[in-house]
C-alpha cells in the first residue's frame, strides 16, 4: 500500500503559519506596497477572492508600473514567508511535552511513502528533513534541488538557505522519503534566470510548466496517486486549486482512498453556492470523491498529537 500526504496552509497553521486571509492582512502592513496595490487587494477581497487574485492580475501587467507592483507584492510575500520561518525556528515541533514516541509528529510523518505540499514555507526543512535512522526510510529530503552556495556555517539557517534546481538529480532514491514542494518555495531561485520559483496567483498550471522541476514534481504527484492501493491523507488544503483537484479526481477514478484533516472535515469539498431559497445545487466534485473517503478529522494537529487520545487513534487507522 502506498501512503501519501498532501499538506496545505492549514498544516503549517498548527505551528503559527498564516492562512490566506491572514496573509491579506499581513500585506496591508507592508510599506513596499503602494496605494494602488492596496486598492486592488481590497477589490479582490470585496469580490470574494484574496491576495492571489491581485497577484494574478498584476502578473499580466504590460506597463512598467504594473510590473513593479507585481515585483513589490511578490517581494512582500517572500518577506512574509521569511517571517514565518523565523517564527518556526522558535517553536517546538512536537506538541506533547515531554515527547512520547507514539504521539510524535515526526513518527507520524515518517510513515508516508511521499510528502507533497502546496506550501512555500520552510517548516519541515527546519524541523523534519534530514537523516532519520531506523524505520522504512533513512532520511527525508527534497529531490532535485541543491544549495545555491556551497558555503555552510553549520547553523539552523543552513536548512533554509537558498536552493536551485539540480536537473541531474531529478530522480527519487528508494531509501529516501521525498518531500515535494509542488508550488516551489520561498527560498528557491531559478539557476538560469535568477527568478524565484514560487507559484501563487491564478493560472498555476501554466506557471508550473515554466519550471522543469515543478513539472517533474506534478508528474510524480500523478504517478503516486495512480498507484494501486494508494491512500492519500490531506491536511489543511482547501480544495481550491483546479490542477490539484483534477489529479486527485483521476486518482479516485483509479481507486485512490482519501482521509481529510481540517476544521471543516469533509465539508471542505462542498463548494456549492448556498442559495437563500430552494435546494442548493449538487457539488459534482464532492459527489465524485465521497465514495472513496475513508475518514476525516475536524480537530487540529495540536490536539491530535498531544492529549486527544481518542482522535489520535482514529487518525492512525489510516495506516492500518
Amino acid at each position: 500500500m502506498t501512503r501519501i500526504l498532501l499538506t496545505g496552509a492549514g498544516f503549517s497553521r498548527n505551528w503559527g503559519g498564516w492562512l490566506a486571509s491572514e496573509a491579506f492582512e499581513y500585506l496591508l502592513g507592508c510599506t513596499e506596497i503602494d496605494q494602488e496595490t492596496r486598492r486592488l487587494l481590497w477589490r479582490s477581497k470585496e469580490n470574494g477572492g484574496g491576495f492571489e487574485d491581485t497577484l494574478a492580475d498584476l502578473a499580466n501587467a504590460k506597463d512598467s508600473q504594473g510590473k513593479k507592483r507585481y515585483d513589490d507584492l511578490t517581494a512582500a510575500l517572500v518577506g512574509m514567508f521569511n517571517a514565518m520561518g523565523q517564527g518556526f525556528m522558535q517553536r517546538q515541533f512536537e506538541f506533547r511535552m515531554p515527547p512520547f514516541v507514539q504521539y510524535m509528529v515526526v513518527t507520524f510523518l515518517a510513515q508516508f511513502d511521499a510528502i507533497f505540499t502546496l506550501n512555500q514555507d520552510t517548516l519541515l526543512e527546519l524541523h523534519y528533513l534530514g537523516d532519520r535512522p531506523g524505520g522504512k526510510y533513512g532520511a527525508c529530503r527534497i529531490p532535485g534541488v541543491k544549495p545555491l552556495s556551497a558555503a555552510t556555517s553549520g547553523t539552523l539557517h543552513d536548512k533554509i538557505a537558498p536552493q536551485q534546481p539540480d536537473p541531474a538529480n531529478f530522480k527519487l532514491q528508494p531509501s529516501i522519503q521525498p518531500y515535494i514542494k509542488l508550488h516551489g518555495s520561498c527560498n528557491w531561485n531559478d539557476g538560469t534566470s535568477g527568478g524565484r520559483i514560487l507559484i501563487m496567483g491564478g493560472q498555476k498550471a501554466i506557471s508550473i510548466d515554466q519550471f522543469p522541476i515543478l513539472s517533474w514534481y506534478h508528474r510524480l504527484f500523478h504517478e503516486f496517486l495512480l498507484r494501486p492501493d494508494a491512500r492519500l491523507m490531506v491536511i489543511g488544503y482547501s480544495f481550491s486549486d483546479a490542477h490539484i483537484n483534477k489529479a486527485i479526481g483521476e486518482g479516485v477514478d483509479n481507486g485512490l482512498k482519501l482521509f481529510i484533516i481540517g476544521p471543516s472535515g469533509v465539508d471542505v469539498l462542498d463548494k456549492r453556492q448556498k442559495e437563500p431559497v430552494g435546494r442548493p445545487s449538487r457539488d459534482e466534485y464532492m459527489a465524485k470523491l465521497a465514495p472513496n473517503i475513508i475518514g476525516a478529522s475536524r480537530r487540529p494537529l495540536t490536539s491530535i498529537f498531544n492529549d486527544d487520545v481518542v482522535e489520535h487513534g482514529r487518525v492512525m487507522k489510516f495506516f492500518a
